[in-house]
């Protein structure tokens, strides 16, 4: 019989939270994070070289308020919205993209485990609410049944921010007696929750883009864990109560789509830049900031930027107005999600690439802040939620076509 008990990594943070609005909560986390945020592009050949975001750099989140802004103030948590989050990740994106993309990562994994059953979600929290907690969603690992647990092992992929996390978590397929469990929506799974230290990291992270963010493999071998340490995203009931009761599944692909938005932005503003500097391209009569072509280039990305910006912030107020009234769900609105994440990303990424190329032979250096954007940017959009292959989905109900999950297809 399984009897582990959690217990969290971490000392206790003695601070209190006092009550405000969200609004106010978010416009001074905003104000915070606009102010942090230059400190980070100085040190972005610093993080990418680590593979990992320094100690001093997550710590900062923490301290800011980034790893409880969706935990409720019940648990000293700040209880924003999704849609007050997003200028958030866009942000520390558009400042340093592996800062951002940990963040936003981080978020994510704060909406997951509200379906932990409470007494572990409490456990959790109980130290504090400026805990990190990270996961890896692919079901690499097999979780045994036994006598009120399971007995887990397995080696996980793109465990981003591993490395700074007090908790982790991992995607195993239910098995007994070595076969997999299996129900009409296919093999049984389920997530495992463990404190970071009781995981091995395995330092497997050469990439070209998104480099800093750390997303290592991390693996557990024969590890015993009890029920309550395990949880059910798909089909579990939320632990609390309000809009994170509804579907979680379309608010990921939005909150990915924001670090891809933040990522073009900088772009943007380091072309913006290199324009104002005096900028002139060999053998040409005048400064690039003159040259008509160039003003008509830049005002077509910046028409881009604006419009996937826009659909972001919409999609992002649509799904948590959905949420809000308890009608959001992991079909239709997710296919929706994924089509405007794909379309996000795609967008962002010709802004990036254009801006790339209108830089000139400079931007291949790697002083150029440009040539780590295009790299990371290309990163980003091939994560499963930025895949254009989610089009049809969307397609499929367009044309009346009952709506059926995007990704199990059930």
């Amino acid at each position: 019989m399984v009897t582990t008990q959690l217990q969290p990594t971490r000392k206790r943070v003695d601070k209190a939270i006092e009550p405000q609005s969200e609004t106010s909560e978010a416009a001074r986390l905003l104000a915070a994070v606009s102010d942090f945020a230059p400190l980070l592009g100085p040190r972005s050949e610093e993080i990418e070289q680590a593979r990992r975001l320094p100690r001093d750099i997550a710590e900062r989140l923490s301290q800011l308020g980034l790893f409880r802004t969706l935990v409720p103030r019940s648990h000293r948590g700040l209880e924003l919205s999704v849609p007050e989050i997003i200028p958030l990740i866009e942000t520390l994106a558009a400042a340093d993209s592996s800062v951002g993309w940990v963040a936003m990562i981080a978020t994510v994994s704060q909406l997951f485990i509200t379906r932990l059953p409470r007494v572990t979600y409490d456990q959790v929290y109980a130290d504090g609410s400026d805990i990190m907690v990270v996961g890896a969603g692919t079901p690499a690992g097999r979780a045994e049944v036994i006598d009120g647990g399971y007995r887990v092992c397995g080696r996980w992929p793109f465990a981003s921010g591993c490395q700074n996390a007090h908790w982790i978590v991992g995607h195993c397929v239910v098995c007994r007696d070595g076969q997999p469990l299996t129900s009409e929506q296919g093999p049984t799974t389920r997530f495992v929750i463990a404190p970071a230290a009781r995981w091995r990291v395995e330092e497997t992270w050469l990439a070209s883009g998104l480099a800093g963010t750390g997303s290592h493999h991390v693996s557990l071998d024969n590890v015993e864990v009890p029920d309550a340490s395990t949880f059910d995203l798909f089909h579990g009931p939320s632990c609390l109560p309000g809009p994170l009761v509804s579907a979680l599944a379309p608010f990921t692909p939005t909150l990915h789509a924001a670090v891809a938005v933040g990522i073009a932005k900088a772009a943007v503003a380091d072309l913006v830049s290199l324009a104002g500097a005096g900028r002139r391209q060999l053998f040409a009569a005048i400064d690039l900031r003159d040259s008509p072509a160039f003003q008509h280039a830049l005002g077509k990305l910046s028409a881009e930027l604006r419009a996937a910006r826009a659909l972001l912030e919409v999609q992002a107020e649509s799904e948590w107005r959905r949420a809000v009234a308890g009608t959001l769900d992991d079909k239709a609105d997710f296919a929706d999600a994924l089509q405007g994440s794909a379309w996000i990303h795609a967008a962002c990424t010709n802004v990036v690439s254009d801006c790339y190329t209108l830089a000139g032979a400079s931007a291949v250096l790697n002083t150029s802040p440009l040539q780590r954007r295009l790299r990371d940017v290309h990163a980003a959009r091939q994560h499963i939620f930025a895949q254009e292959r989610f089009y049809a989905s969307a397609g499929k109900h367009e044309l009346g076509f009952a709506p059926v999950h995007p990704i199990s297809g059930q």
